[in-house]
C-alpha cells in the first residue's frame, strides 16, 4: 500500500492513489489532520487549475507549503479532485 513519509512517519496512506505529472496524489481522507497547516499559497497549472497548498506540522518540524491540492480542478484533471501530492521531501513508498 503506497504511504507518504515525512520526518520517518507515516502521514498518508492508501491503495487508492493517482499518479499525474511523476505526483502520487493520496485521498485527502488518508492524509493525517494533525500534520496538516492551511497555507496562504497559491500556484494555477493551465491545464489542472488552481492549487492550494498545506505546510506539514510535526515534532517540531515544519515543512513550508509540502503538500498541495487542486479544490475544483479543471475537467481534464478530476483525477485529482479530493487529492492531495507532496513535495520530494515527503517520500512516496509503495
Amino acid at each position: 500500500m503506497p504511504k507518504a513519509i515525512w520526518n520517518d512517519e507515516v502521514i498518508a496512506e492508501s491503495d487508492d492513489t493517482v499518479i499525474v505529472e511523476g505526483n502520487t496524489y493520496f485521498p485527502r481522507t488518508s492524509v493525517r489532520d494533525d500534520v496538516l497547516v492551511p497555507s496562504e499559497t497559491h500556484t494555477v497549472c493551465p491545464w489542472k487549475g488552481k492549487a492550494s497548498y498545506y505546510s506539514l506540522s510535526a515534532a517540531g518540524q515544519t515543512a513550508q507549503d509540502a503538500a498541495w491540492y487542486y479544490p475544483d480542478p479543471k475537467p481534464d484533471a478530476s483525477a485529482v479532485r479530493d487529492r492531495v501530492a507532496f513535495r520530494r521531501d515527503v517520500r512516496v513508498e509503495a
